[in-house]
């Protein structure tokens, strides 16, 4: 569904030509270009234009401007007005042919280009039913919010995406300081063939580094609405990097000046690794943490998640006394409250423990303090999946992954969808979307727990197999009890038919 596409800024240098020719069809995606009017603006013959694209891209041309096309398209649906229809978004970017853009789109995202559509109403919506508010935090990094810059007719447009954008960074728990900033967030506002441009770089101000980049094309406008969405969806788009960067600099810090928030963010990747080597190596630095701050909210939420890992990802002899820690830390964690990562990580914590309810309101919550906060729309969706509503957990899923692709845990939605595809029936797809997330994350084997019943009751048999010899070469000791003791929290049904189909490829009792 996210197929990536064969145009990036990740593609290794290409020849000149090459890169104007890519320039010019993305800034004008929807123009009807010709291989000669390309092969012009590259300064090459048509035909060493193809063959250049075909050497360095695998592809003519045209094939690269559809994937083009495509990727402006889904922005595009991702983020315009609910009013908006699908045929004129298409028209805008050059498919003529609504039948044809529609079949290509599901093939492409696995989806229908109205479902993309009415995402994005999903979201304003579920924003604007959350009460929205703050909560202090001292630990909160400090970025230094430049003014937009931009021509003298758009003035006004920059003036609200920077107040907006203000807003939501601080929702998300960043500070926003004019003097002594750990970071510079700049941004440029320019008009392309009369489509608003934005983009944005965030630069550690101590080493000029570029922490990360963003660019939103033709999607704004005069909505008000829209706008603040927009804005919450950049600011989800910085967290992840702006996170890293604030790891890092935990990192390099010498051992003698580390605080119990600097100790919790290096314990941070390994918990979010979900697997066991990681696992023990985030609970000693965050022991440590809570020795230094007892009081510390991220790092008790983020505790009592790594305890609960250790019973539901089978990686403690001692189960019952690890799920006895995790509640201990879960029930302090919800007195102490925190930000938004602080609720989101708790909620995860909740559901690993089977207190669905609770986590129901502690995520709830995160989303009122933070409703672009990637890690709360995720375990959102799991929660609807421990509910039964499939449909809906597959829309929450869709939007955390829309909002944060590169996250540590974007795998775990990947996870999410399969077990959601699963709860509806819907076997091979299940598999489907948990085979990508153990590429992703090859570490994590106890996806096999529900890939492998996926195979079983899909029919699947060699596939079976082969995801059952996964599982057992991760956990070569695991009993059919052990996985009854650790299982999430899925509905009565599906985990009967998750037993009955383990059984039957042979798990001993």
């Amino acid at each position: 569904m996210f197929a990536a596409t064969h145009i990036s800024s990740t593609t290794p240098p290409l020849p000149r030509g090459v890169r104007r020719a890519l320039e010019a069809m993305r800034a004008e995606a929807g123009r009807d270009w010709s291989v000669a009017d390309l092969a012009a603006v590259a300064g090459l013959s048509g035909r060493t234009l193809q063959r250049q694209f075909r050497i360095f891209l695998g592809q003519s041309p045209h094939a690269a401007l559809r994937d083009i096309r495509f990727d402006c398209a889904r922005r595009e649906l991702l983020r315009v007005s609910p009013e908006a229809r699908v045929m004129d978004v298409a028209l805008r970017w050059g498919f003529t042919h609504f039948g044809r853009f529609s079949i290509e789109y599901r093939r492409r995202y696995g989806e229908t280009p109205s479902r993309t559509m009415k995402r994005q109403a999903a979201f304003i919506d579920a924003l604007a039913s959350m009460p929205a508010f703050l909560t202090p935090d001292r630990d909160r990094p400090t970025v230094a919010l430049a003014r937009i810059e931009t021509g003298s007719e758009d003035a006004e447009l920059a003036r609200r995406i920077a107040d907006e954008l203000a807003t939501a960074l601080t929702r998300a728990g960043v500070a926003l300081v004019q003097r002594g900033a750990r970071y510079h967030l700049t941004g440029v506002l320019r008009k392309s063939d009369g489509q608003p441009r934005l983009s944005f770089r965030l630069i550690e101000a101590e080493t000029g580094r570029y922490v990360w980049a963003h660019r939103a094309d033709g999607v704004l406008g005069n909505d008000l609405v829209l706008e603040e969405h927009h804005a919450t969806r950049i600011a989800a788009a910085l967290q992840p990097n702006l996170r890293l960067a604030e790891i890092e600099r935990a990192r390099l810090k010498p051992e003698i000046d580390l605080t119990a928030h600097d100790l919790t963010l290096r314990a941070m990747p390994h918990a979010l690794s979900l697997d066991s080597c990681g696992n023990a190596r985030a609970i000693d630095l965050l022991d440590r943490a809570m020795d230094l701050d007892p009081n510390n909210a991220l790092a008790t939420a983020l505790a009592a998640w790594a305890h609960a890992q250790r019973v539901i990802y089978h990686f403690s002899e001692t189960p019952l006394l690890e799920r006895t820690r995790g509640v201990e830390l879960a029930r302090k964690a919800l007195a102490l409250g925190g930000d938004a990562a602080a609720l989101a990580l708790l909620g995860n914590a909740l559901t690993s423990l089977h207190d669905v309810e609770t986590a129901d309101l502690v995520i709830r919550k995160a989303l009122s303090v933070d409703g672009g906060s990637a890690w709360a729309w995720g375990r959102s969706g799991w929660i609807d999946v421990y509910k039964g509503d499939a449909e809906s957990a597959i829309e929450r899923f869709m939007i955390a992954l829309e909002l944060a692709p590169q996250d540590s845990l974007a795998f775990n939605n990947f996870v999410g969808i399969g077990v959601a595809h699963f709860n509806a029936g819907r076997y091979l797809e299940a598999a489907r979307w948990q085979e990508r997330a153990l590429a992703e994350h090859p570490t994590a084997g106890w996806v096999h727990r529900t890939m492998c019943p996926a195979y079983v009751l899909a029919g699947a048999e060699a596939e079976a197999r082969r995801s059952f010899a996964g599982l057992r070469a991760h956990y070569p000791e695991l009993t059919m009890a052990e996985v009854q003791q650790g299982l999430p929290p899925l509905t009565p049904a599906v985990r009967e038919l998750v037993f009955d189909a383990l059984e039957t490829v042979g798990l001993p009792a």
